[in-house]
């Protein structure tokens, strides 16, 4: 039986879109039919200086990346591949949450198989959407954020589940309402639809970052809000910003004193 690490690498190194894509759905249904197997003498993770990428987006520091507003056409598609951008770098996160991380429950990886093959949908809808604009991923520039963030995470599960389902991941549940909003307003309901679709789905996978943050916080006998207060200071300076959509967070597995964590970084933040 092949094993799902070996698939979640194979996914990690494809580079082409459409190959991620094709990678992340049959590895997917693969492990969904019992057919990708958790071996206990699975060789080490081998390191990942970085995922699989197409030669475009020409990545660059988020400064350079140049602030376009809703209102003309081609706003609206920069704003759309920068989304696109970060639903394909979450597909990597999530295969790289099962590739990395060994001798967890089968629930873990039942949980990042998902999220990775959602994440895969959401690029795909996007990456349409984006066509029907007459562009297509790669034609902006955009930012690697997201896996710096894994890299600084590479060494520990915990900080892993806090950081980036948590904290990185967690901020399309702050901002994508009143994106929403804008875009209806505009009346570009296509593009607010497939929106309100990833917003509903990405409350799960943030929820499970809180699942299994909460899981090794409890296997290592740490208080999670305490945790959580001094990984946000030690690695979140500068990506914290407020307002906090309170209701979608709670619904995502945050409790009060981790709210108030957030906010109180974010008003100490650089």
């Amino acid at each position: 039986m092949r094993s799902l690490f070996a698939a979640a690498r194979a996914c990690l190194d494809a580079a082409v879109p459409d190959a991620k894509l094709e990678a992340t759905f049959a590895a997917a249904d693969a492990f969904a039919r019992g057919t990708l197997g958790l071996p206990a003498d699975a060789p080490p993770p081998l390191p990942i200086a970085m995922p699989g990428r197409p030669s475009r987006p020409r990545l660059v520091h988020p400064r350079e990346l140049p602030r376009r507003g809703f209102g003309s056409e081609e706003g609206r598609a920069a704003f759309i591949h920068a989304v696109a951008h970060i639903e394909f770098n979450a597909i990597d996160l999530a295969w790289d949450a099962v590739y990395r991380f060994r001798g967890m429950p089968a629930a873990y990886y039942a949980d990042w198989v998902g999220v990775a093959a959602d994440e895969a949908r959401h690029f795909a809808l996007l990456r349409a959407r984006l066509r029907e604009h007459g562009r297509d991923y790669g034609d902006f520039d955009a930012h690697n954020g997201l896996w710096e963030m894994a890299e600084k995470t590479a060494h520990d599960g915990l900080a892993r589940m806090a950081l980036v389902p948590r904290v990185l991941e967690a901020r399309g549940l702050d901002v994508t309402p009143g994106m929403i909003v804008k875009l209806r307003q505009l009346g570009d309901t296509a593009t607010a639809e497939i929106l309100e679709v990833i917003l509903r789905e990405e409350v799960a996978h943030v929820a499970a970052g809180s699942r299994w943050y909460r899981w090794h916080c409890a296997r290592a006998g740490i208080d999670p809000a305490a945790r959580f207060r001094a990984l946000l200071g030690e690695f979140a300076g500068g990506v914290l910003h407020g307002p906090f959509n309170v209701d979608a967070r709670l619904a995502a597995g945050f409790d009060a004193d981790e709210l108030a964590g957030l906010e109180a970084a974010a008003l100490t933040g650089p």
